[in-house]
C-alpha cells in the first residue's frame, strides 16, 4: 500500500488560473445541482407531483455535467486528451436536455 502514495502524488495536476476557475465553478454547479435535485426529489416524494420528478431529473443532469467538467483534468492521466475533450463536450448535451425537462415541467397541466 505505501507504494501507491507516489502514484497518487504524481496525479496532482498543476492548473492555470482559468482552469482553476473552471473547476471551481463546475464543482459549484455539481453541488448546487445535487442539492436542488435532492430537494426536488424529496418534494416529489411528499407531493407525488409528476412535474417535481421531471424537475429533479433536470437538476440531476446539471449536477452530472458539473461533476464531469470538474473531473476533466483529473482524468487526463488515465484517458487520452481526445477522449476527455469528447466526454466534456458531449456531456454538455445534458444541459440541453435539462433545460428541455424544465420546459416540459412548466408546460404540463
Amino acid at each position: 500500500m505505501p507504494a501507491l502514495i507516489p502514484d497518487i502524488v504524481a496525479t496532482v495536476v498543476a492548473l492555470t488560473l482559468a482552469q482553476q476557475l473552471e473547476q471551481t465553478i463546475s464543482f459549484g454547479i455539481f453541488v448546487l445541482g445535487a442539492a436542488l435535485a435532492t430537494l426536488s426529489a424529496l418534494a416529489w416524494r411528499r407531493e407525488r407531483d409528476q412535474r417535481m420528478a421531471v424537475v429533479a431529473v433536470g437538476y440531476l443532469m446539471f449536477a452530472i455535467y458539473g461533476f464531469v467538467v470538474f473531473l476533466e483534468y483529473y482524468l487526463l492521466p488515465y484517458l487520452s486528451m481526445r477522449t476527455v475533450e469528447l466526454l466534456e463536450h458531449s456531456v454538455a448535451a445534458l444541459i440541453l436536455v435539462g433545460l428541455l425537462a424544465f420546459f416540459v415541467a412548466l408546460s404540463r397541466d
